[in-house]
């Protein structure tokens, strides 16, 4: 919408258009129109079904699915005929798309790369009809702030690989997050959050003093609110490296911010410490204390089951919290250090969603039935063959 018609007055000054902003289409003077329209959601999607046409672009493809890509194919059907040296040609239809590469895992690393149709793995019976062209930053660094280009040399290696480089992103077997999942619902900057029923601050504390916490891990701070749409909004990372009266301070100025509803936290490590901290900051401040019975994957793996259903929202990008969520896999935390900001990103998420704790709880008396029952079967065996 901003791009295109700059676009047509820079490198097309002589081609007169008038540009319909209700409906957002262009209408040129030899009949040709451009529109404008959305696959970013279901409602958007069925929009344009009653249209047809003779070239389609998809723009920022990671973000669109699949399904939609192939319900928008239905659409490329336009016969446009136009005759050179007075003979009839009919115009060659085609769909360009473009993006930033995300994981391997992504239909279009699949059906580009490696030839194949993403659902069935089967090989695309046209696959000469695909081809791709890397275009990267530095391909356009006279155009560009060497600002800008430094800035992105100096990202995380995930983001500098897909925003720099231009390449896509390996997928670990059995990942619980995917870059294109997170991508997939994420909230832009410009976008309004819903009206929040709870938000609390979740802490993942580590054993750090203020004095002394250069070789301690970080101790993972993160927002998150339940939206009036049934959704759950990641809102902050606050992640801090400090001891007590830091961090402390850092949770209790947030659970202020956002006017929160509690301070939540996970209290293995430091027993009631965590409590004491958060009440030596503010007095009074609610607080809710979450003890772990299971391992860091097992309670992850509900938590990614709600992002890919869609319930939960990023309301912005969190480059290190995306980076730990992706090095989780059901076998374990393949990534470097402790996931103290995705630890502390699950336990806000659980607490906002008390079937995921009542989950927790029925598994929690099923180990340890299970533990009863299994001493008793070995206590029953002793006997008989001390016998």
């Amino acid at each position: 919408m901003d791009t295109l018609p700059k676009m047509l007055d820079l490198c097309f000054p002589g081609v007169s258009y008038k540009l319909n902003k209700s409906d957002w289409v262009f209408y040129f003077e030899n009949g040709s129109e451009i529109w404008i329209a959305g696959l970013d959601d279901k409602e958007r999607t069925e929009k344009i079904l009653g249209k047809e046409f003779a070239t389609m672009f998809l723009n920022e493809a990671s973000q669109i699915s699949w399904s939609a890509r192939n319900l928008a194919l239905t659409r490329l059907a336009q016969k446009c005929e136009y005759e050179i040296n007075g003979e009839k040609q009919v115009l060659q239809l085609k769909m360009y798309y473009d993006l930033n590469p995300p994981s391997k895992a992504h239909w279009a690393y699949q059906v580009f790369h490696l030839g194949r149709d993403p659902e069935t793995r089967q090989a695309l019976a046209d696959q000469h009809m695909f081809s791709w062209i890397k275009m990267n930053p530095v391909d356009n660094a006279e155009n560009l702030n060497p600002d800008y280009i430094r800035e992105l040399q100096n990202q995380s290696g995930r983001m500098r690989r897909r925003f720099l480089d231009g390449e896509y992103g390996e997928v670990a077997p059995g990942q619980l997050w995917t870059e294109e999942m997170i991508d997939r619902y994420r909230c832009d900057g410009d976008d309004e959050l819903p009206e929040m029923q709870r938000i609390v601050v979740a802490i993942d504390p580590s054993g750090a003093s203020d004095e002394d916490n250069k070789e301690n891990d970080e101790i993972g701070i993160v927002v998150v609110g339940l939206g009036s749409d049934g959704r759950a909004y990641l809102m902050e990372d606050l992640t801090c490296k400090g001891g007590p009266g830091t961090w402390g301070a850092i949770a209790v100025s947030a659970y202020e911010r956002h006017m929160a509803d509690r301070i939540v936290a996970e209290t293995n490590y430091g027993g009631d410490m965590v409590r004491f901290v958060v009440q030596a900051a503010k007095p009074g401040v609610p607080f809710k204390k979450l003890t772990a019975s299971r391992g860091k994957v097992v309670r992850a793996e509900p938590i990614a089951g709600l992002h890919e259903q869609g319930k939960i929202r990023f309301s912005g990008r969190f480059v290190d919290l995306e980076e730990e969520l992706c090095a989780f896999t059901t076998t374990g935390y393949v990534g470097e250090g402790s996931p103290n900001r995705a630890d502390a990103f699950v336990w806000a998420v659980t607490e906002l969603f008390p079937s995921v704790m009542k989950m927790e709880k029925m598994k929690q008396k099923r180990d340890a039935v299970e533990r009863r029952s299994a001493r008793a079967v070995a206590g029953g065996s002793t006997g008989w063959l001390g016998a």
